[in-house]
This record gives structure tokens, C-alpha cells and sequence, in this order.
């Protein structure tokens, strides 16, 4: 049998073919616009990513069909850009371009919620603070500035529902997305009732909740002919992109950890239990495996560095900087990583990026060595907060551009000291759609089963207990940092 997986990201939809096997036989990527109408605002049309996904899937099994095997396709999921806001009226016509996870028009409805509602309420109710980016702050912001098309909305839901909508009928979303909305109970799995009066909408609107491997449906026949696929194959709901990105890397199960160094990066736990920071400064989520997981994510990670070498040093060779680098845990230069402001540990829109305790003698290579070593330890801000619930793995993978660099990834290790594993394959929310699209076909029996069984590590890089020392001392002063300059930026 064969496996669609479909990671419906922000830029581009990358699609990937897998057998039950695991064996990765065809990936293909389709692109499509992104809007910006006023400055901090950033929206999508939910038809591009239909559109897109369509002729994908029939470019991804074009050799299938040609040697007559459309017969063994059995199911497709989805791993999708997570807090967008898609809105149908009655005749299921998008009321308008879906609002993006990274728009900042909420800020007045995201103030509303965390200090007249209060955060301790929101927690309360969701487990989480609301978030600019989240999708409550956005419904508020439709009911205030667009009241008309407000008042047309028959269904909500999330990017990667509406293409299951679209390619299924059913109305559908997953634990795992459905908890970054800032509307559900995420310990008990259901829609929040008390959220639900706060934004002004009802429980009709909103999709049945499913299991991330649970079927929802089947192709619609008018899908399944004009992509001459059989009407058998299932739906299964999938994930949100970081959550399905975890089963893709194995990091499901009890204590399980990834930390992913792309443009943002996340360090994300599993947990069988289910865990609330006090100051909510970690994300709490349902996770894709049917338990639960705690998520930090920094705003700018690899795009830490590669805008120190792209436009500060005028680069493109990022590993030719790293070279000179040798001195690990003794650099006097620290560098704060938050060119965008941060989200998780502080949840500070206004802090900025800045370097300190440079010296008529410090080098360029001190400098870019701060860089790589300011976003590790910002990982670590949050994996502190982890360790404090109690939480405390011992080894985590390791994925993103960024971790490409042998260096980035001995840092790493030895700030957080962990193990760090490098996996054989890192193809993402796509590998993990494929992954749980397989387990509701039954093929597997579950999410850790599958992901434990098809996803391999290759190599393994593992702290050095006087290096480790030596990071400890620099992580002490760090962490003073951000509460000395807090503030200057309000």
C-alpha cells in the first residue's frame, strides 16, 4: 500500500509519496502566494492550497498510475501551518483570505484576552495564553472590524482542515492543531464551552475533534475522478506541522525531544501526562501520538545566522565562518537572539536582538560563535522551564537547516547536555503525515509503533562532561541578560 503525506506549509505544499515500508519514493513541491495588504498582516487564499495540492498529487503518482498500481493508494494526511483562521458561509465560499499564524493585526485582541480576561482564566480553560498569532485573537478581530462577514460564518476551521474538507466533505480537525486556537480544553480533548462565549461563536461551527491517526472520511467522487484515484482511499485528520513533524522524527512517547533549528526554532517534548507551566511560558498541547506535549518556540533561530552572515558579513559560506571557531564555552561575547521580538519563555513582542560584552580585541569568529550559542541558549530558557515541571529527557533529535552544522549541533548537546541524535531521514511534517496516514489505515497498530519502527538514527553526538561545565557557567550568565534589558524596547 502507498501513503500520501501532505505538509501544507506557508510558501509551498510539499507532498510525499511513502510505502508501507517506509521507503520514501516520490516528493514533489507546489508553491503558492502570500499576501500582506497592510503592513503586519499576512493571509493566504484557501483555493491556492487546493488548487496546488490537486495538481501535486497528480504529479507525485503519475508513475503509479502508469504502471496501473492507483489500486494499492489507501490513505492521505496532512501536517499543516498551524492558528490560521479559514471562514465558510452557508454555501461553503470562503468569506475571506485565511489569516496567517504570522500576522500581527490581533495585538488589541490578544491584550483583551490576557489582561480582561486574564491569563490565569485563559489557562484555566485551554492551558495557554493567547498569542497574536493564535486563532481566538482573530475571530475577535473579524466580529470588531469586519462584523458583516462575521456574522456569515458557518464553519471555522484551520489550513490543513479545509483541504480535508475539500477532498472529503467531512468537517474535521486534530487535537494536536486544534490546540494551538486558543478554543479548546486541551487536557480533556474537547472544545472549551467558556472560550467559545468569550469569542461570540457556537459549537456548530466548529469541526469535530479527532485523533490525530483517526479516519474522517473518504475522497469525495468528484475529487477522486479528477485525480483518477479510488474513491476507498481514506482521509485521516493529521496534524499541526510541528506536531506531525515529531512522529516524522520519532519524538513520541513519554519524555521524548526534538529541537528543530530552522528560520524559528522549537524544542518540543512529548509527555504522557499532561503539564501547565505557572507562567504558561511554554506551549501546552495535545500531541499527535493520543498524549501530550510541551512546545517552546523561539521566533528566529537559523535566521539568527543567517542574517549575521548574509547581511552583516556580506556571506553565503556559513560553514567557512564556523571554521575558525575553537574556543567552545569560553567566549566572553553573548548575543540575545530575538530579531523578531521572542515568544517562548518571555512572550515579549517589543524585546530586540543585540550583542554584548565585545572588547577592542574581539574577532569575527567570536562573534558568529555568539550567535550560534545565543539561540542554543535560548533553547535552553525553555527547556528550563520543562526540567521545572519535572520533565527531563536525556536525549533529544535534531533537525532544521541549522542543523546541518556538526558545530551548532556540538553546542547544542553541551548546552542543553543532552544527546543529541541525527536521524537518517528528515523530511519533516510530510514523512509524518505519510506516517499517520499508514497507522489509520491499519498498517500499524499506532503512532509509536510506526515511529519507532521507521525512523533510524545515524549518528550520535553526546556532551563532554568539561565542556558541559564550562556552558554552565556561560548559560548562569545569560539568563541574566534578557531581565537587565527587558524594557528598553516598550
Amino acid at each position: 500500500m502507498y501513503f500520501i503525506g501532505v505538509d501544507l506549509g506557508t510558501s509551498a505544499v510539499k507532498l510525499l509519496l511513502m510505502e508501507e515500508g517506509g521507503a520514501i519514493k516520490k516528493i514533489v513541491s507546489r508553491e503558492y502566494p502570500l499576501y500582506f495588504p497592510h503592513s503586519g498582516w499576512s493571509e493566504q487564499n484557501p483555493e491556492d492550497w487546493v488548487s496546488a495540492s490537486m495538481d501535486g498529487m497528480k504529479e507525485l503518482t503519475k508513475e503509479l498510475a502508469e504502471e496501473g498500481r492507483m489500486g494499492e493508494l489507501a490513505g492521505i494526511s496532512f501536517g499543516g501551518q498551524m492558528h490560521g483562521l479559514v471562514v465558510l458561509d452557508e454555501q461553503d465560499h470562503v468569506i475571506r483570505p485565511a489569516i496567517l499564524w504570522n500576522d500581527g493585526r490581533t495585538t488589541e485582541e490578544t491584550a483583551y484576552l490576557n489582561d480582561v480576561i486574564g491569563k490565569e482564566t485563559l489557562s484555566a480553560y485551554t492551558a495557554n495564553i493567547a498569542f497574536p498569532g493564535f486563532t481566538a485573537p482573530k475571530l475577535l478581530w473579524m466580529k470588531k472590524h469586519e462584523p458583516e462577514r462575521f456574522d456569515k460564518i458557518k464553519k471555522i476551521m484551520l489550513p490543513k482542515d479545509y483541504l480535508a474538507y475539500c477532498l472529503s466533505g467531512s468537517f474535521c480537525t486534530d487535537v494536536s492543531d486544534a490546540s494551538g486556537m486558543l478554543l479548546m480544553d486541551v487536557k480533556n480533548r474537547c472544545w472549551s464551552e467558556e472560550m467559545l462565549k468569550i469569542c461570540c461563536i457556537t459549537r456548530e461551527q466548529l469541526p469535530t475533534i479527532y485523533e490525530s491517526s483517526e479516519v474522517v472520511g473518504t475522497l469525495k467522487k468528484s475529487v477522486a475522478d479528477e485525480l483518477s484515484f479510488p474513491e476507498s482511499v481514506k482521509i485521516i485528520a493529521g496534524a499541526g506541522d510541528n506536531a506531525a513533524a515529531a512522529v516524522g522524527t520519532a519524538t513520541v512517547g513519554d519524555g521524548a525531544c526534538n529541537i528543530s533549528l530552522g528560520t524559528s526554532g522549537t524544542i518540543f517534548i512529548s509527555s504522557e501526562s499532561f503539564r501547565v507551566d505557572q507562567n504558561n511560558a511554554l506551549h501546552s498541547f495535545a500531541h499527535a501520538d493520543g498524549q501530550y506535549h510541551l512546545m517552546g518556540c523561539m521566533l528566529s533561530a537559523a535566521s539568527c545566522n543567517k542574517w549575521w552572515n548574509e547581511e552583516i558579513l556580506k556571506t553565503s559560506d556559513f560553514a567557512a565562518e564556523q571554521k575558525g571557531i575553537q574556543k567552545l564555552g569560553e567566549n566572553k561575547v553573548f548575543f540575545l537572539p530575538y530579531l523578531m521580538g521572542e515568544r517562548s519563555p518571555h512572550n515579549d513582542a517589543n524585546v530586540r536582538a543585540m550583542f554584548l560584552g565585545m572588547s577592542m580585541d574581539t574577532t569575527r569568529e567570536e562573534m558568529t560563535q555568539a550567535v550560534l550559542e545565543g539561540v542554543s541558549f535560548g533553547l535552553r530558557d525553555s527547556f528550563e522551564v520543562a526540567k521545572e515541571l519535572g520533565v527531563t529527557p536525556k536525549r533529544t533529535k535534531i533537525c532544521g537547516g541549522g542543523a546541518k552544522s556538526p558545530l551548532w549541533r556540538r553546542m547544542i548537546a553541551n548546552i542543553l547536555n543532552l544527546k543529541v541524535d541525527i536521524i537518517e531521514s528528515e523530511e519533516g511534517p510530510a514523512l509524518g503525515a505519510a506516517m499517520l496516514a499508514a497507522v489509520g489505515c491499519g498498517v500499524y497498530p499506532d503512532v509509536k509503533t510506526i515511529a519507532n519502527q521507521l525512523v533510524k538514527v545515524m549518528d550520535t553526538v553526546c556532551p563532554e562532561p568539561e565542556l558541559v561545565e564550562k556552558y554552565e557557567s556561560c548559560y548562569q550568565r545569560f539568563k541574566t541578560l534578557y531581565p537587565a534589558v527587558r524594557g528598553l524596547y516598550s
